[in-house]
């Protein structure tokens, strides 16, 4: 499963990037605007520090508009993907874009029957957004499972970026269920490294070999 972050602030990206596990990035106009900064601006940042997909969105509504931005932000970067969201005319998008080379995700999936939709679309990146399912009482890696199995019944080659990860948990039942991504915030990928068990192990290493240096300068 590959690992993007779920951000637009570039440090983080690049404290994740020189651990060589970074596999993409998401961003949406949301992130950017917490960041204080120009959004075309900081995808072409982005761009230099990231080393595969990184997903900018379109904020027009309708299918024209959407593949205006989109062709306008692909000219960036070859590793831009553009997002558009899951209504009739971000799918009208998505075949326009599709057909010309530009990779699309398709953002705000909530269904099977929309992920299924935005496969016949042609998207490259389906992404359901577990977090938010779990926040009204539906269960989002119950969608991941549904979606799975749907795009392995038909071949579909659209990847399942699992998005709005709210925990290591999530990432874990992503891996599990067979998501080609998780897409998630700095925070969580931190947390990701971490067990009870091996900061005690090194604690615990590291007195041992304290106590193993203090006791050769005796002799």
């Amino acid at each position: 499963m590959k690992i993007f972050l779920d951000t637009a602030n570039t440090q983080e990206l690049k404290k994740a990037a020189e651990t060589g596990i970074l596999d993409g990035c998401t961003t949406n106009p949301t992130l950017i605007m917490k960041e204080g900064r120009d959004y075309v601006q900081t995808l072409k940042e982005i761009t230099k520090i990231v080393n595969g997909p990184i997903s900018a969105e379109t904020v027009s509504l309708e299918a024209e508009g959407m593949v205006k931005e989109g062709k306008k932000f692909a000219k960036i970067h070859k590793n831009i993907v553009i997002k558009v969201p899951m209504t009739p005319e971000g799918m009208k998008a998505c075949r326009i874009m599709t057909k010309i080379g530009i990779r699309i995700n398709t953002t705000l999936c909530f269904s099977a029957n929309q992920a299924l939709l935005a496969a016949k679309a042609g998207t490259y990146i389906i992404s359901p957004f577990v977090g938010r399912l779990d926040d009204i009482g539906e269960s989002g890696m119950h969608l991941i499972e549904e979606i799975r199995k749907i795009y392995d019944n038909y071949g579909f080659k659209s990847k399942i970026l699992v998005a709005s990860i709210r925990s290591p948990t999530h990432v874990r039942d992503a891996a599990l269920l067979g998501a080609d991504i998780a897409s998630m915030p700095f925070k969580v990928y931190e947390q990701l490294f971490k067990h009870k068990l091996t900061d005690k192990g090194i604690k615990q290493f590291l007195d041992d070999w304290d106590k193993l240096q203090k006791g050769l300068k005796k002799k």
